[in-house]
């Protein structure tokens, strides 16, 4: 028997990631691709697998500890073979209910609080962070990214973990004493997010007193976007542009050349279209895809364009990210689509594989609907709703014809992008995906 070192695989630019749970104990026999630890990023929560089958010698970690990419978890005794002292080079964490980021509707893509604002007594505004007491903090770099996004001094949270550690429920149960209305916490505590202003609570009846219930837990995915959403609805001034695309060409020419493709192995749907056209028209409008700084005076803008598109799964929507999509054509995007929305179906995506977006696409028109209000996946600046397509009478030349129509919803943040520049946008990828040759041109 040879003793095997387990170590935590790529976990992309994550550290300090919580233990949520321990599958396994000393003694557990255990087979390849086994789940050993439970982790929650903050944009997923995944499994670290066994990358052998034996028997589990020595656990190093414990439920409620951290770890990072390569942290020795365990030791295996495995028959035969010899025994390993480095972390497995390629050998990614399986994440089991990613939010997304999201789109409207769709979990987003990391773990705010269950708050996005703090109700703030009309007379006074919300102190400002001592940033010499957030920096002594003893807080992990994630927790100190959320509690950012919610305004919250993090001198002035208790830790309850290892050693006074703040962790996130930490940051959470501080916002929710500052709704239960402690005009002192308000005071010494925190900020509304996106720059004050009371959130009325909701106030929840005792629902049995009307008839019999049934009390269910809400699944962890949307347990992990719903804060997000949140965070996100309150603190971005959204505002949602219709618009609608003439599809017609596009369609007749992806009907024509589908059997071509899938004889290449390619699925050409509509989304890989609509994708080239969103790259399209991102490239004309390169303040779509940027982002502002945390200071909200300057914006960030990113010379990559990495796509993220909404998948259903079997464990909840994700959002995989196409990277360096304005490199790839029609057939290059289908392929990527397909191989991604395969890996989430199946449980399968790394961390990197779900970071980085510069603009989400959330396409529900294989399931209905005319119109929705997508929700920004911040720090983007934008998000694309796209509703079934429909054959419309649209008035040219003098008569009334039968064009195939897409709705398009495109949610943008006010505070960067004016109702006129979201009207060109959408002008401009309607007129992208009217465009057919220019979506099947070849990308140098």
């Amino acid at each position: 028997m040879a003793s095997r070192e387990i170590h935590v695989p790529d976990l992309g630019n994550f550290k300090d990631v919580a233990v949520i749970e321990v599958l396994v104990k000393a003694g557990d026999r255990v087979e390849v691709d086994t789940p050993l630890l439970t982790l929650e990023t903050e944009k997923a929560t995944m499994d670290v697998p066994s990358p052998a089958a034996g028997t589990i010698e020595r656990l190093l970690v414990e439920k409620g500890g951290v770890v990072s990419t390569g942290t020795l978890v365990a030791l295996l005794a495995v028959e035969g073979g010899t025994a390993t002292a480095a972390p497995p080079a390629a050998s990614p964490a399986v994440p089991v209910a990613v939010p997304p980021a999201a789109a409207a509707g769709l979990p987003p893509a990391a773990t705010p609080a269950p708050v996005a604002a703090v109700a703030v007594a009309p007379a006074a505004a919300p102190a400002p962070v001592n940033e010499a007491g957030f920096a002594a903090a003893h807080a992990s770099p994630g927790v100190r990214r959320f509690a950012r996004e919610l305004g919250v001094d993090l001198g002035r949270v208790r830790g309850s973990g290892l050693k006074g550690r703040i962790v996130e429920t930490d940051v959470k149960a501080h916002v929710k004493s500052l709704l239960a209305g402690s005009g002192a916490a308000m005071a010494a505590g925190g900020g509304g997010g996106g720059g004050g202003g009371g959130l009325p609570r909701i106030v929840v009846p005792d629902f049995t007193q009307f008839g019999a219930i049934e009390v269910k837990p809400l699944g962890r995915i949307k347990r992990i976007s719903g804060p997000r959403l949140q965070a996100s609805w309150v603190n971005l001034p959204h505002v949602t542009q219709f618009d609608e695309a003439d599809i017609t060409d596009m369609e007749a020419a992806r009907v024509k050349l589908k059997d071509g493709a899938a004889a290449r192995g390619v699925k050409l749907t509509p989304l890989a279209f609509i994708l080239r056209a969103v790259v399209r028209t991102l490239q004309q409008f390169p303040h779509f895809n940027a982002s502002l700084d945390a200071a909200g005076e300057n914006l960030i803008y990113k010379k990559y364009l990495h796509l993220g598109f909404a998948a259903d799964t079997p464990n909840g929507l994700l959002v995989p990210v196409i990277r360096d999509a304005d490199k790839k054509d029609i057939y290059e995007l289908a392929r990527a689509l397909a191989a991604l929305s395969e890996k989430a179906r199946g449980g399968k995506l790394s961390g990197p594989e779900m970071q980085g977006g510069c603009f989400t696409v959330s396409s529900l028109g294989g399931i209905g609907g005319t119109a929705f209000t997508p929700i920004i996946n911040a720090p983007e600046l934008a998000i694309l709703g796209v509703s079934r397509a429909a054959m419309k009478p649209v008035y040219r030349d003098g008569a009334f014809v039968p064009r195939l129509m897409l709705p398009l919803s495109l949610s943008y943040d006010h505070r960067v992008i004016d109702g006129a520049d979201g009207a060109r946008f959408s002008t401009a990828l309607a007129a992208a995906l009217a465009d057919t040759a220019g979506l099947l041109e070849a990308v140098p």
